[in-house]
């Protein structure tokens, strides 16, 4: 099977940035080095992720991102930052709507990574939280990775001395949760 070449774009927080951890050693990083070992010289993936990005910072940036790098794919990993700050979900909505439409806009591939918050913030707040992922990918009809964090969030083993980011074990399930829905647009 032939696939053409794509860049493609992951605009995230600290945790796609590899807040913590050397740089390769990130998921970002590893899928770059995995798309080399499937598909040599064809895909670039360029690192937008700026550790302590919200939404609405991303939506600043984004224009000037899409006009540099024109990617087929945008992954968007962001809303975490929005959560720990107890932003309204409907503002991060709002936000991540933006940054869906003026990535199709671009004629890039959508998809949209998931989040949770901690329960600090109760139980209504994460509720409507983690909905504003799901209303947003069946608004576009974009592929949503239902939560990013899955099977690190929670394992002590995988997490820094912060209690908040992923450490470099953490990694390759990161890249592990992210693989197939990139490859998929690919």
């Amino acid at each position: 099977m032939l696939v053409s070449a794509k860049t493609i774009m992951i605009l995230g927080d600290s945790l796609s940035a590899g807040y913590g951890i050397q740089k390769q050693q990130g998921w970002v990083h590893l899928l770059q080095n995995r798309l080399d070992q499937q598909y040599p010289k064809q895909h670039k993936v360029v690192n937008a992720s700026v550790s302590g990005e919200t939404t609405s910072g991303a939506v600043a940036r984004l224009p000037r991102l899409l006009q540099t790098h024109k990617p087929d794919v945008v992954v968007i990993e962001l809303g975490g930052n929005d959560g720990l700050r107890g932003q309204p979900p409907q503002m991060i909505q709002k936000n991540l709507a933006q940054l869906v439409q003026q990535s199709q806009n671009s004629k890039a591939t959508v998809i949209l990574f998931g989040m949770k918050t901690p329960p600090n913030l109760g139980t209504a707040y994460s509720k409507a939280f983690e909905n504003t992922y799901k209303t947003v990918s069946q608004q576009y009809k974009i592929k949503l990775q239902p939560f990013f964090l899955e099977g690190v969030a929670g394992h002590k083993n995988l997490i820094q001395a912060d209690q908040i980011h992923p450490n470099a074990e953490a990694q390759p399930i990161l890249l592990k949760n992210a693989y197939p829905y990139i490859k998929e647009a690919l």
